[in-house]
């Protein structure tokens, strides 16, 4: 049996609730969605059981990319999940379960994308998430 399944964990320097504010509000996801530097063009969000989400962003080599799904699980301030499609032709439901939880000096964020079609797929989404989670653990970084 292949394993598709992603899993990277990350320590925020942020509550909780700060950090499932910025994975739930538009003008948080804007700040730290996507691999690159390239910007958020839309977000939408209705974060409840059932509740959409989509988002849409430009990487810096000028492409544009769309994902969405439906919210699964809502629990505030620890844990999110939801199916995952990317816009398009050959596209592909997945999952997307987030848990965080509290430690000393802020929040341990566990990530796991499940489902995924292949171990190229999987490894596409570690290079994409891995720079998306890199960008939203910079948000609580104090300079």
């Amino acid at each position: 049996m292949i394993d598709t399944t992603l899993t990277l964990v990350r320590r925020m320097a942020a509550s909780p609730d700060t950090v499932f504010d910025a994975l739930t509000r538009p003008e948080q996801i804007a700040k730290w969605w996507g691999p690159d530097a390239g910007p958020v063009l839309a977000t939408e969000t209705d974060v409840r059981v059932g509740g959409q989400f989509r988002i849409r962003f430009r990487m810096l080599d000028g492409s544009e990319h769309e994902s969405s799904g439906i919210y699964q699980e809502v629990v505030r301030p620890t844990r999110l999940a939801m199916s995952w499609m990317w816009a398009g032709e050959d596209s592909h439901e997945s999952l997307v379960e987030i848990d965080l939880r509290a430690i000393a000096d802020g929040t341990e964020l566990t990530f796991t994308h499940s489902r995924l079609p292949s171990r190229e797929s999987r490894d596409s989404h570690r290079e994409g998430w891995t720079g998306a989670l890199d960008k939203l653990g910079r948000m609580f970084v104090s300079e």
